[in-house]
This record gives C-alpha cells, structure tokens and sequence, in this order.
C-alpha cells in the first residue's frame, strides 16, 4: 500500500471491490446505471458546471480558479500562545527547523516525537521484530516534487514503508471551514468546488457520486437496484446544499471537535497516508500551499526555519517516481523543548505491539 499526499491533478477515491471491477470492465452493469438513471441528475449538474468559465483550468500546482460566489481560500494559520516544541530536522541539503502543533495534533506530534526519539516501538522490516531506536534517523526524502513538496520518514525508502502500526487522523472541519464551503459553491448550475478537483463527468462520478453510493453500502448491481432511490436522494441534497465536510465525510474522513487545526500552506509539515486513519511515520513538507489537500492529511508542524533547504531539496534533479537521483538524507532529528504531560503521556503508549496490524 503506497503512503502519500496527492499531487494537484489527482483525486483520491476509495472503491469498493465491485465498482473497482465495473470500472476496469469498461461501462459495465454498476457504472452504466451511474450513466443511465442517475445520469440524469448527474448531468443536469454537470452541464451547468461543464459550461462555468473556471472550469477545468487546475494547474499542478493550484487547483483551478474558485468560483466567485465562494472564495477558496484557506483558512489563515494563526499564530499561538502554547508553547511548542521544535523538531530540528538536519539534512545533508541543510537543517529545517520544525515548529509541532503539539495543541492541533496531540497524538501525531507524539508518534512523530517517540519515533524520532526512539521511545516509540516500531517494526524493523529487514528483520520483522520490534525495535527502539530512533527511527528517521538515515531515512531519507524518497519523493520530491517542485512546486508541490518534499515527502519522507519511509524506512524502506519506496512510499510503501512505515512503523508497523497506523493511527487516527486529528483534524477539526470546523476550523478549517469545511463546514462552510459548498460541493458545488455555485449551486446546481455551478462548477464543483474547485478543491475536488473535477474536470469531467467521470471525475464527478467517481467523487461525488460514488461517495455518496458507499455511504450507503452500494456496492453492487444488486444493492444499487434495491437502493437507488435512496441514492438518488442523498445524491441530490448534496448537490442542493452539501459541504465538503459531508463529502468528505462519506469517503471515510472522520473529524474531531475542538482541534485549532492548521491550514496546509507555504511550510507545513502533515502526514503522507493511504486514505482516512492510515498515519504511521511518513510525512511532507509543502513547498506551496496546497488547498485541495485540506481535511484529508493532519497538519502537524510548520516550517519556522530553514526554508531556504526546503526550496534547494525541491529543486534536486529526480527521476522515476519522483526520487532524487542523489538521495537527500534525514541524518538526525532532535526535538528542542518539551512536550505538554498529556501529550507526553501519549507519546509513551499505547504500545503498538499490542495492537500488531
């Protein structure tokens, strides 16, 4: 299972085993009722978004232009009165310091601490046994994309590594107003909020309305049949007035209350994963804010020195999969300062070897 954040033009979706099948069938029984009786409000939708003047204009590294009735814009990271911890991340590019949202994320800036600390089990993949040492130390940076950002803490180096164990995701919809901003901000006549990242009818498919189908557990003919009616219904209300939190939501994402959670712009420092509740010890840094990732990767950390090694990392020459030809090295990271005792407390267990994946 390959751990990451999404480039710009891709849109991550979970299928179920049914629809996966129909799809690489080609428009067979599942997908063809999509296009055949839901086709009908599916389209009426979409003609109206087909026709909007930003539509389909996402670059790689921007989604495409919001629609005027609602900005896109992030919500702005607010400075803090906690004090935090700072995670001195060195490089053979240079050392980045690393402010951690022990206040937003409690339990990632705990996994992130014991793990860089050595006081998180973790298990070693050459020899299959649970070990205590640090663990990014001489991990490297084994995804790098300018103009998007630098991914790392995989101990096998190839995107599909981690610690052994996976947790939760902690992030708030409120405080980034997912809440507030609409599937399609422009209603039915509109184009889909461009942090979907939709450019066509089968895009719209296979993000909203496919969504909307697992949410109800469709997820075959048989099951589409008895409920289409259903589907139709909630397919319809979330079009009429749906947020990206509910959208979200019924891909599996699960938010908490009461978390200051951070925006994902300019140096901020969150977790890589393989969809909702898939952390375990691979993150990125942004070199660019990237909206579209909002609510889907928990925010952590930010950039508070040593961007100037962020943006040389970036520009490395890279070949395929977007590994640098030269390997750039995580060589220590050393946390300055302390953790809050509750957050502490959460760094010292529960012990994952007790909850072996």
């Amino acid at each position: 299972m390959r751990v990451l954040c999404e480039r710009p033009w891709r849109v991550r979706v979970r299928w179920s085993r049914a629809v996966r099948g129909a799809y690489a069938a080609g428009m067979t029984s599942i997908s063809q009722r999509i296009g055949g009786w839901l086709g009908v409000l599916v389209c009426t939708a979409w003609a109206g978004a087909a026709a909007g003047p930003a539509f389909g204009q996402a670059t790689s590294t921007q989604p495409a232009t919001q629609p005027a009735a609602q900005a896109a814009t992030q919500p702005e990271t607010q400075p803090d009165a906690v004090e935090r911890p700072v995670a001195v991340l060195t490089t053979n590019h240079g050392a980045v310091r690393i402010e951690l949202f022990v206040d937003a994320a409690p339990r990632t800036v705990a996994n992130f601490v014991g793990l860089a600390q050595g006081t998180r089990p973790f298990k070693d993949p050459a020899t299959g046994v649970w070990v205590e040492r640090p663990y990014y130390d001489g991990l490297t940076f084994h995804r790098v994309i300018d103009g998007f950002m630098l991914q790392g803490g995989d101990v096998l180096g190839t995107g599909t590594g981690g610690p052994g164990y996976q947790f939760p995701d902690e992030i708030d919809a409120s405080a980034l107003k997912l809440d507030e901003l609409k599937v399609l901000p422009d209603g039915k006549e509109g184009a889909p909020h461009p942090w979907l990242m939709v450019r066509g009818q089968a895009d719209f498919s296979r993000v909203i309305v496919q969504p909307v189908m697992e949410s109800l557990g469709v997820d075959s003919q048989e099951a589409l049949d008895a409920n289409f009616d259903a589907v139709q219904t909630k397919l319809d209300a979330l079009l009429e007035d749906g947020t990206l939190a509910e959208l979200y939501a019924m891909q599996g994402y699960v938010y908490e209350e009461g978390l200051p959670s951070q925006a994902l712009v300019k140096g901020a420092v969150a977790m890589a994963n393989a969809g909702p509740n898939t952390n375990g010890s691979q993150f990125f840094i942004n070199q660019v804010s990237t909206p579209w990732l909002t609510g889907r990767h928990t925010v952590f950390g930010r950039v508070m020195g040593g961007m100037d090694v962020v943006e040389a990392i970036a520009k490395v020459q890279t070949g395929m999969g977007d590994r640098p030809v030269e390997p750039v090295v995580i060589e220590s990271v050393v946390i300055e300062g302390s953790l809050p005792p509750e957050v502490a407390e959460l760094a010292a267990g529960p012990d994952p070897r007790a909850v072996e994946q």
